[in-house]
């Protein structure tokens, strides 16, 4: 699986950007190889509808769930669209909050924003 979590520096041990539409990288993360890679977000200075760009990005990128702390409604429904998980998480560097994740320990965002709990293995 493809993990996207929200981050305005190019590293894996990059805190958390809360923003999902607004951070400067996304850093994608594979759950089988446990590799990363930095992607530049391309709708971080969009005037208006960042939030569907940034879901068709990370959807043409292969994301299956991302990791952010806020989420507008519209970014909800493109990331829905696109059938990509949401989670939320608090401040803390990327790769914990992947392997927090894997762990089961975060909660998937429905889609009117509210956060639920993901259970073991997500």
């Amino acid at each position: 699986m493809k993990v996207a979590v929200t981050v305005n520096e190019p590293d894996s041990l990059a805190w958390l950007e809360r923003r999902f539409a607004r951070c400067a990288y996304y850093l994608i993360f594979d759950s089988l190889t446990k590799a990363w890679r930095a992607e530049a977000n391309p709708a971080v200075e969009a005037s208006s509808g960042a939030g569907t760009r940034a879901a068709q990005f990370l959807a043409d990128h292969g994301v299956e769930a991302v990791i952010s702390g806020e989420y507008g409604p519209k970014a909800l429904r493109a990331l829905n669209a696109a059938e990509i998980k949401p989670y939320s998480a608090s401040a803390a560097p990327a790769e914990k909050l992947f392997e927090d994740l894997l762990a089961g320990e975060l909660q998937e965002v429905e889609s009117g924003g509210a956060a639920r709990s993901s259970g073991r293995g997500a």
